[in-house]
């Protein structure tokens, strides 16, 4: 078990997601006090269930944006509290962006106030659909401002901007990750997410679904790594003063995935082709030149060896142990 020169008592906010429970796993782990604030729109009781009745671990069901200060210590925040896949942003838009918004103001008050270390979950798709490629944090994007992602990609922008000027104005110590693409044991089966969609149609029988041409690209970083990066940029000094890529910068397209999850998984499942939705992005590829030289992070799970944890999860939760164990070495 890792264990912190100094115990520290932490708030993660969205602490019940699929990034979020990692990261509460990781900082218990390492001797930390974790309060984990929840509303469970998209976050799960199961992934945290093993948590519940740890000394160092308290669940606090709320919304943030209606979260009260507390009476407890606090020395650093992490906000990763807003529904990250499309389906599930795009069913209550106007939440997605109050969370974005209303929900990170109200959390960096609580920093400034605690005089805590402040992190925020952003996302690459600030990029929107990007014309540089790959996109370097400095590229301002090309974001559809009123397309119906939006309410996502420029609630992301507006809490970035929060971040920011509190920082310039010495008031909070804020950091801010763009995450890029990432896949992993505790994904949603049905949140609409491209590894997910994959893995379970494949496990079940069921037409793999690729929207457009397939053509597409991303980049996928396996959770263990991402939550490295994140514990690694809150943790860093000096502040590095601008937002940084956290991703793998391995690059395929979405039909090449679809087959190498044919490959892995048994399966009688076939490519289906569908229209690709508004605003989908073309390619998403993370320069994360800053994270090398800041952290010294870079993502060590190759996406072979990620998949196959990932396929042993689902098709454990589900009961679809595949039949061909070599199929998924």
């Amino acid at each position: 078990m890792l264990q912190s020169v100094e115990r520290k008592n932490i708030l993660v906010a969205g602490g019940a997601g699929f990034i979020g429970s990692h990261l509460c796993d990781f900082l218990l782990s390492r001797g930390d006090y974790v309060s984990c604030v929840d509303s469970f729109i998209t976050g799960s009781r199961q992934n945290i269930q093993p948590l519940m009745n740890h000394p160092r671990f308290r669940l606090i069901e709320k919304d943030i944006s209606d979260f009260e200060d507390f009476d407890e210590p606090i020395q650093q925040i992490y906000n990763l509290a807003c529904a990250a896949s499309p389906p599930q942003y795009q069913a209550d838009p106007v939440h997605t962006m109050m969370t974005c918004v209303n929900g990170t103001a109200i959390l960096l008050k609580v920093a400034e106030r605690r005089r805590a270390r402040f992190l925020q979950a952003s996302t690459s798709e600030v990029y929107g659909d990007p014309l540089q490629h790959p996109q370097q944090e400095a590229y301002w994007g090309n974001v559809n401002c009123t397309g119906p992602r939006a309410c996502y990609d420029e609630g992301k922008r507006a809490s970035e901007t929060l971040c920011f000027d509190l920082l310039r104005l010495g008031r909070v110590d804020a950091r801010v990750a763009r995450i890029f693409n990432t896949y992993g044991p505790r994904m949603q089966r049905n949140d609409g997410r491209i590894v997910s969609n994959l893995v379970v149609q494949a496990l079940e029988g069921r037409p793999l679904t690729i929207y457009g041409t397939g053509q597409q690209t991303r980049s996928f970083c396996y959770v263990s790594d991402l939550v490295a990066g994140l514990v690694q940029l809150m943790d860093a000094s000096p502040n590095p003063q601008s937002p940084l890529n956290l991703g793998n910068p391995g690059e395929l397209t979405i039909l090449e995935l679809a087959h190498l999850v044919l490959d892995m998984i048994p399966t009688s499942s076939e490519i289906e082709f569908r229209p690709l939705p508004q605003d989908d992005p073309t390619r998403r590829r993370p320069d994360i030149t800053r994270a090398k030289q800041v952290l010294n992070w870079c993502p060590a799970i190759p996406l072979h060896e990620g998949l196959r944890r990932t396929i042993e999860w689902f098709a454990t939760t589900s009961g679809e142990m595949p039949q061909e164990e070599s199929v998924l070495s």
